[in-house]
């Protein structure tokens, strides 16, 4: 499975506005946190699962969130492939993350944040994978 952006939209009439996502099926979720990044030029990463999936919606602001597919989980190829998204609060889009992937997180406007959704419990499992941001080739 691939990541991929499942992409909500907006109503506005005179009453106000409303922030959906229709095609977003939030079944697997079993828990919630936000991420709110103290500064601008911090790149929150990378961390990432084996096991776990995550899906990530900006709920004020934007971020760019850089993904990874690990090919060894001890230790990765430095010079994989980096795939780029862009996700903001304007149309509640939510990125898929399926399990085998990390992330990088960076916020694009001060007081931004991240909504993530994880399908396991905190400490369910032991499935948390981390590696220095400057591990990789990008």
């Amino acid at each position: 499975m691939n990541p991929k952006l499942i992409s909500g939209n907006r109503y506005s009439d005179q009453r106000g506005t409303l922030l959906y996502n229709n095609n977003f099926d939030a079944s697997l979720i079993k828990r919630i946190y936000i991420i709110e990044n103290e500064k601008l030029e911090l790149i929150r990463g990378w961390q990432g699962h084996q096991i776990e999936q995550r899906w990530f919606s900006a709920v004020i602001g934007r971020f760019e969130i850089q993904l990874i597919k690990i090919d060894n989980w001890e230790k990765p190829s430095k010079d994989l492939e980096v795939f780029t998204y862009l996700i903001d609060s304007e149309e509640l889009n939510v990125l898929y993350v399926p399990n085998g992937y990390i992330s990088s997180i960076q916020s694009l406007e001060l007081n931004s944040k991240l909504l993530v959704m994880a399908d396991y419990l905190l400490g369910e499992n032991k499935d948390e994978y981390r590696f220095d941001i400057e591990y990789f080739k990008i």
